[in-house]
């Protein structure tokens, strides 16, 4: 069974997205911008990324322990560490698998960081 799990992002009914989707015990997490801390550092962008995730999984019923994935887009490559220190501080205990990569620009100029994610919750 498929729930579309709507958050607060302006595009989703322009483009057509949810914030995530949960089909059986998975999670997916659309790229998350840092919607509402666009002229924020990295840090606190990131940081603001990954409590709206958080935020997601807890509609859909999963807890950031249940994230297996994440990948971050940056776009300035000297954000890696903030934003590196930032996923740790969520992430840490958990250690999901993770990509980082670098790209020309994001949906909106002043965003640093997006993030997705995909989370399964155990049948325990």
């Amino acid at each position: 069974m498929r729930k579309n799990i709507s958050g607060s992002s302006p595009f989703e009914p322009i483009i057509g997205f949810s914030r995530a989707v949960r089909v059986g015990n998975t999670i997916h997490v659309s790229g998350t911008g840092p919607v509402g801390a666009d002229e924020a550092d990295a840090a606190a962008q990131t940081r603001h990324v990954l409590t709206l995730i958080q935020s997601a999984l807890k509609k859909a019923g999963a807890r950031l322990e249940d994230v297996v994935r994440t990948r971050m887009y940056l776009t300035h490559v000297e954000d890696w560490e903030a934003v590196g220190r930032v996923h740790g501080e969520f992430f840490g205990a958990i250690r999901p698998a993770a990509t980082m990569l670098v790209v020309a620009k994001l949906l909106n100029p002043s965003w640093r960081v997006e993030i997705e994610a995909d989370a399964v919750i155990s049948d325990s």
